[in-house]
């Protein structure tokens, strides 16, 4: 009898840090925690400790609730040690605060990584959401890890009231350049005046709660 695949990925979304220097309004760091003046309650995972955990797991997320994983003190010899057991590794990046040197590196370091850049609209625009992101420098980064990546990076693209009418024309600039594109609707929305929720109901999810209060 073959095995489940399942059982054989062993995959892990690690929060890694605690690090993250964006004020996204809607994220769970900010709505909970920041915006009250609380420290986040997450640990900063050592890397021995991480060490350890890539002796159990062959697929590892970089992809924090609460952080951007970039901002591990030791993120790139994390991912370097993935590369060195052949651990697939995913990336979700959104802050862009690292110097282009500091890409190089990260991306030599393990150039079989997968590369998710979170741009909420067009690059312009995505700090309207991304508070403290400097969109078109990260739109720059995505474009230049083309030149080191084995895989082709993604484009993350969750769609807002802001954003919701450049859609096609980011698909058409992600074909251009090159990158894989990658649409989210969101359902993480703070009340049903929330100002950053699309208009078109087709570009939103409502939970259980906001339907009680807006019907599409």
């Amino acid at each position: 009898m073959a095995k489940n695949n399942f059982f054989n990925r062993r995959m892990l979304n690690l929060d890694s840090t605690y690090r993250c220097p964006l004020l996204c309004p809607n994220c769970q760091r900010q709505t909970y925690f920041t915006s009250k003046g609380l420290k986040v309650p997450v640990q900063e995972i050592t890397f021995k400790n991480f060490k350890k955990i890539t002796n159990f797991f062959n697929n590892i997320c970089f992809e924090g609730q609460y952080s951007d994983p970039v901002h591990h003190p030791n993120f790139i010899k994390m991912i370097e040690e993935c590369y060195y057991k052949k651990v697939n590794v995913h990336v979700q990046h959104a802050t862009g605060a690292k110097s282009k040197s500091w890409y190089k590196k990260a991306w030599q370091a393990n150039p079989d990584a997968h590369w998710r850049f979170s741009i909420d609209g067009l690059p312009k625009d995505s700090h309207k959401y991304r508070i403290n992101q400097d969109g078109i420098k990260l739109f720059d980064i995505m474009k230049e890890s083309l030149k080191y990546l084995k895989q082709k990076p993604e484009w993350q693209y969750i769609v807002f009231r802001y954003n919701e009418d450049d859609i096609d024309e980011a698909i058409r600039l992600a074909d251009t350049i090159g990158v894989n594109f990658y649409l989210i609707k969101s359902s993480r929305w703070l009340n049903a005046n929330d100002p950053n929720m699309p208009k078109n109901p087709y570009n939103r999810i409502l939970t259980p709660e906001l339907k009680r209060f807006i019907h599409d």
